[in-house]
């Protein structure tokens, strides 16, 4: 305890310029972890991914169709317990800021193969019997204040005209990761609509969901399954739903690696301005430390006290860094709520700052420790007054 307030004492003998750095050092911490969990948040989707699910989607992109008939030919195939299956609509309320996910699903299968997604009893039934219903997550129906029974219209940006549905159902997600900002509805229901007016994707899907009896099946699934329409009219493309989020995250790669190096960066030069503070102090007392030896203390005593200095700084300017991170969370999820649904700090983040900081702590410390122990103690002496 006393060696502690020696650190403390020293930390703040210069009370602006420690100020200063455990700013600086509360600014780079909050930067590092926002950089972290916005990384975390686009990655989330393939964390909640489950390992007995996949997804067959168009060999050539997943912009081309897939006709319904394989649905039956799918299900046949050992190993496969449960096929359902999804297209993007990709609809807009009112105008196009209003942007969310939104797809036409088998219901009754895609509900039984995402259990992730809670709805109660009565809910799911009036949906499962109302051809023009949807079910939507919380934060979906908060964003726009929806209830049940509202009629809700979305203006299709591919399949084009105004499609209305009515609310029959509001899910929540069964743990934090799992995303409430989408909108299912019928796949019957826009098929229908889409046969009336003569579209190409008429009887058609976007990609079909699998879910197989166990993990260790998988592969052996996924081969039987592209192997089945190999040399047809539309090929497929057979993967875990892991490795299907995965392939999204690829096409903007180059950027979340950019955002990685600058998280590190930040980190890189925190390091130097603390190292730059730790060394004003120690020539500002090179005198002492050279009394210090006189008196006795060897090598390891003034290295604790500069190192343990440099830690009081860093470890401060952490903890208010991270106490600072959980309400800018907040905030970023509010702003960028329809983009990343999941935007939490995560315990892997507060991991990743602790340690940063200590390493930051422990860098800085090497050069002036070096020099205030290398430095004779006559040198030291003339220094003072």
């Amino acid at each position: 305890m006393f060696f502690l307030k020696i650190l403390f004492r020293n930390a703040f003998r210069n009370k602006l310029r420690t100020s200063l750095t455990i700013l600086g050092m509360t600014i780079a911490i909050l930067a590092f972890g926002l950089l972290r969990t916005f990384i975390n948040a686009w990655y989330a989707g393939v964390e909640a991914s489950s390992a007995t699910r996949l997804v067959t989607r168009n060999a050539v992109s997943i912009v081309f169709p897939l006709p319904i008939s394989y649905k039956d030919k799918i299900s046949q195939i050992d190993g496969v317990k449960l096929v359902s299956h999804g297209t993007w609509f990709a609809g807009v309320y009112i105008d196009e800021k209003n942007f969310f996910p939104n797809f036409a699903i088998e219901p009754k299968t895609y509900l039984e193969l995402y259990p992730e997604f809670v709805l109660s009893p009565d809910q799911k039934e009036a949906f499962l019997k109302d051809r023009k219903g949807f079910v939507a997550g919380r934060k979906l129906i908060s964003r726009f204040g929806w209830k049940i029974g509202d009629i809700v219209t979305l203006k299709g940006l591919i399949f084009f005209g105004n499609w209305d549905f009515v609310l029959r159902g509001i899910y929540r997600g069964k743990d934090e990761t799992t995303d409430e900002t989408q909108f299912f509805f019928h796949w019957d229901y826009l098929n229908e609509g889409l046969k009336k007016r003569g579209h190409t994707w008429a009887d058609q899907v976007g990609f079909y969901m699998i879910g197989v009896t166990q993990p260790e099946v998988a592969t052996k699934v996924s081969l039987a399954i592209d192997d089945q329409f190999k040399n047809s009219l539309a090929e497929t493309l057979t993967e875990t739903e892991k490795a299907f989020q995965q392939g999204f995250i690829a096409m903007s790669g180059a950027i979340f690696t950019a955002i990685q190096i600058v998280s590190f960066v930040v980190i890189i030069i925190i390091m130097a301005v603390v190292a730059n503070t730790m060394s004003m102090t120690t020539r500002e007392r090179i005198g002492e430390y050279a009394i210090l030896k006189t008196l006795g203390f060897r090598a390891v005593h003034i290295t604790g006290l500069i190192f343990g200095e440099s830690l009081v700084i860093t470890m401060m300017g952490c903890l208010l860094g991270i106490l600072l991170l959980f309400p800018a969370a907040r905030i970023f999820r509010a702003e960028l709520g329809n983009y990343f649904p999941v935007f939490n700090v995560e315990r892997e983040t507060l991991f990743f700052n602790l340690v940063a900081s200590s390493i930051v702590a422990f860098v800085a410390a090497i050069l002036p420790t070096r020099r205030a122990i290398q430095i004779r103690i006559a040198d030291g002496l003339r220094r003072i007054g």
